[in-house]
C-alpha cells in the first residue's frame, strides 16, 4: 500500500488533508482515484490507513478508517555527525541511514573537509535539499518519523549538542584498543546515542584531543579503513543489531 506523509495539522478525527508534493504524486504518478486505500504517517509515529474522498488540484482529501502506532521505529534514537564529505556522498549517507532507522543527521564542519559552505544562507539551501532526502528515504522504507536534517555545526557547537546523549563515540582509525562492542556493553541501556564521522582527510589531530577533553571515548570499527560514506552506515547496522532491533 503506498504510504505519504503529512504535517499533524492536516489531520482531524476523521480526515487527513494531503497538500504537499505527495498530492501531485497521487494524481498526475500514481493515478489513484477515489475509494483508494493509501497510508498515511504523521511523521510523529502514527500512521493512517485512509481512504481518498476526493482529489483537487492541489489538494487530496481522505476518510480516516483506522490508526496505529508505526512499528517500524527503533526505541533507541541514533544522532549522527558527519563531517562534510564531497559530491553527492551526503545524499547517499542520508538516503542509507534514514533506511536503518537513524533519527536526525548533522552536518559537521571539521577541520579536513574540503567542502565549505560559503554562508548561513548556503547552508540552509543545502539543508533543505538534503531534507528533501530523508523525506523520501523515510516514505521508501515504511518509516514512521522522518530523521531531521539539521543545519551544520562546528566542534564546539557538537559538544555542547552532544550532552544530553546517553552514548557518545567517535570512529577514529588511530585507535586499536577500544571496539564499538566494549562501549556497547558499558551502556546497556542508552536510549540517545550519539556519533561523529570524520569526512574524506579524517579527524585532525585537534579535533580528537577536543572530544577525549569531553570524555568522548575513540573507538576502532575494525583493522580496515572505511570511506567516510560506508563508515556512518556501518555503526548504524551494528548498534541497531547490538539493541535488538534488528
Amino acid at each position: 500500500m503506498p504510504k505519504f506523509f503529512t504535517a499533524r495539522e492536516n489531520i482531524t478525527d476523521t480526515k487527513i488533508i494531503i497538500d504537499n508534493e505527495d498530492a501531485n504524486h497521487i494524481r498526475k504518478v500514481l493515478r489513484l482515484d477515489v475509494g483508494d486505500e493509501i497510508t498515511v504517517c504523521d511523521g510523529r509515529g502514527i500512521d493512517y490507513t485512509a481512504i481518498i474522498s476526493e482529489i483537487g488540484k492541489y489538494v487530496i482529501e481522505c476518510d480516516i478508517k483506522n490508526s496505529a502506532k508505526c512499528d517500524t521505529e527503533p526505541e533507541i534514537e541514533i544522532t549522527l555527525y558527519q563531517g562534510l564529505p564531497k559530491a553527492a556522498k551526503m545524499d547517499y549517507i542520508i538516503q542509507k541511514n534514514t533506511e536503518l532507522g537513524i533519527s536526525k543527521i548533522v552536518p559537521a564542519k571539521l577541520a579536513r573537509c574540503v567542502v565549505r559552505l560559503e554562508d548561513t544562507q548556503a547552508e540552509a539551501k543545502k539543508t533543505q535539499r538534503w531534507q528533501k532526502i530523508s523525506n523520501e528515504a523515510a516514505k521508501q522504507s515504511g518509516r514512521g518519523v522522518i530523521p531531521e536534517v539539521a543545519m551544520p555545526l562546528t566542534v564546539d557547537e557538537i559538544l555542547d549538542a552532544v550532552k544530553d546523549s546517553d552514548l557518545v563515540f567517535v570512529p577514529y582509525e588511530c585507535e586499536t584498543q577500544t571496539h564499538l562492542r566494549d562501549v556497547v556493553e558499558s551502556n546497556p541501556d542508552a536510549k540517545k546515542i550519539s556519533f561523529i564521522i570524520g569526512p574524506e582527510g579524517g579527524f585532525d589531530v585537534s579535533e580528537i584531543e577536543k572530544f577525549k577533553a569531553a570524555g568522548i571515548k575513540t573507538i576502532t570499527l575494525g583493522r580496515r579503513i572505511l570511506r567516510t560514506e560506508t563508515a556512518a552506515e556501518a555503526v548504524v547496522s551494528m548498534l541497531m543489531y547490538a539493541y535488538n532491533e534488528i
